[in-house]
């Protein structure tokens, strides 16, 4: 059942997170892993916005939504824009 659970985590978080990324033009130098934690993040805020309104159809688009807008601000923090992903941190 555990096992289960995080299939399905991680399934959804690479699609809520891959959807987010094809949403903002330009190739993002962000991980599988890091995809699969932006795309969770997404569906929570998602998932939040469902406790405060109530169920709707719209989760997915929200989730999307939500989660375009976490990799932009990963965008802004890397000083790019739009659709400029600007350049990952240095690993020194």
């Amino acid at each position: 059942m555990f096992f289960a659970a995080v299939l399905y985590l991680t399934l959804t978080g690479l699609l809520v997170g891959g959807l987010a990324r094809l949403a903002l033009p330009g190739k993002d130098p962000l991980t599988v892993g890091q995809t699969i934690l932006i795309g969770l993040g997404g569906a929570a805020a998602a998932l939040l916005i469902q406790v405060i309104a109530g169920p709707t159809a719209w989760s997915l688009p929200v989730a999307v939504l939500a989660a375009t807008l976490i990799v932009y601000l990963v965008r802004r923090s890397r000083g790019g824009s739009f659709s400029d992903p600007g350049r990952p941190p240095d690993r020194r």
